[in-house]
């Protein structure tokens, strides 16, 4: 069944809800946002609530908020202030999570105008009721507003009051265009993937990854595996991994892991070494002579090449996790490689599934030459696990 979207709602003089995923970096020294990506991603949903006349009612968490104290340093006044620029409209910010100030902000709102109210992890101070989905907080919220949009995937994979608490005391719930986005491409891709479908993880632990690559596994073509996780399939394998990072206690795993995927997991050939963990010049050698002094880097160029041949001829791509420490120099080869070859690919959907992914097709320059960037680091490896979100699942059926 297709789920309902804000294209499906009568936003006309409705007080509208829209849980945002604002969670953005902050410089430390100076409070100032140093990324709003994650804000120019929510305005196709917040514009088109405005232009449809709907009163706007946003909000978000922003880092993890423990004590009285983490309060000064997570204010969504800073966001509300951006956000202002990139509407070119007053975003109205009210600095409670509940109240007579916040309840009257509200009841005052106009058609086509946006507040902003604050972090929502103010309430987790007291008791986690926003992390904990404390059922009176979820009414409350719900109580605000007439209508609710889902739009923050980076929360879709938690049970929070500001999510699940809502949709399950409001009318209408509905999904945001970002959301809708990643449901499309992550879930329908998943479920239905054109052939032959590549599966790229790399990242340091396969402790991070071993319900991906199950599932992946299962319904994936191939498997290609690089990055501080490669190490263990190779210990796995028989090879010495010499001072490479190594989840001694995952070596049986990664065994069951192989054998479970016979034929589709590719490993490559090489590896470029290091005596440390430095941006220093590294070596090539085969995975029968990695020394045992050294660490693996990054992939070598026979793996890398290996890599672009399968990718080449890819119809549907996944990339999760670099092949290297990208943010060295003398390493970002592997990662660079292969973020170039799924971009060159015009024939497949490729989806690139947040993190480090992200931060490297970013790096390279090539986010506008893939098919879809996801927000969610979490969010995004639950869904490739295979996983129901509580956030997508509280969409309402059209």
């Amino acid at each position: 069944m297709p789920i309902k979207t804000i294209k499906d709602l009568d936003l006309k003089n409705k007080k509208l809800l829209i849980r945002v995923d604002f969670n953005v970096p902050l410089n430390k020294a100076t409070g100032e946002i140093s990324d709003d990506t994650r804000i120019t991603a929510a305005l196709p949903t917040i514009e088109y609530a405005i232009k449809h006349g709907a009163k706007v009612i946003l909000f978000s968490h922003l880092g993890r908020v423990e004590t009285e104290a983490d309060k000064a340093k997570a204010s969504l006044k800073v966001v509300a202030i951006r956000l202002s620029h990139l509407i070119n409209q007053e975003v109205i910010f009210v600095p409670y999570t509940r109240g007579p100030e916040l309840e009257a902000a509200i009841n005052n709102l106009k058609s086509g105008e946006v507040l902003m109210f604050e972090n929502t992890r103010f309430e987790d101070i007291d008791g986690k009721k926003e992390s904990k989905n404390n059922s009176e907080l979820g009414a409350y919220w719900a109580s605000l507003g007439d209508l609710f949009v889902n739009d923050a995937f980076g929360t879709a994979h938690r049970a929070h009051a500001s999510n699940v608490g809502i949709s399950k005391n409001i009318k209408e719930t509905a999904a945001g265009f970002l959301l809708e986005k990643e449901i499309k491409f992550i879930g329908e891709t998943l479920e239905k993937p054109a052939r032959p479908f590549v599966a790229i993880l790399g990242g340091a632990k396969v402790s991070d990854k071993i319900e991906v690559i199950k599932n992946l596994l299962k319904i994936a073509d191939k498997v290609l595996i690089g990055g501080g996780m490669a190490f263990t399939f190779l210990k796995a394998m028989g090879y010495d991994v010499g001072k490479s990072l190594l989840e001694a206690d995952k070596v049986d795993l990664a065994k069951e892991l192989l054998l479970l995927g016979e034929g589709k997991v590719e490993l490559g050939f090489d590896c470029i070494t290091a005596p440390t963990f430095a941006d220093v010049k590294g070596t090539v050698h085969l995975f029968n002579s990695i020394p045992c002094d050294e660490m693996g880097l990054d992939i070598g160029p026979k793996t890398l090449s290996h890599f672009e041949s399968i990718i080449k001829n890819a119809k549907t791509i996944v990339w999760n996790g670099p092949m290297g420490v990208f943010e060295f120099t003398n390493f970002e080869v592997g990662t660079k490689g292969v973020a170039s070859a799924i971009a060159k690919n015009k024939n497949a959907i490729s989806i690139i599934g947040g993190g480090d992914s992200a931060a490297a097709i970013a790096k390279f320059g090539l986010e506008n030459e893939v098919t879809h960037i996801s927000t969610g680091g979490g969010a995004s490896l639950e869904y490739l696990e295979g996983k129901i979100l509580p956030g997508v699942q509280i969409i309402d059926q059209k």
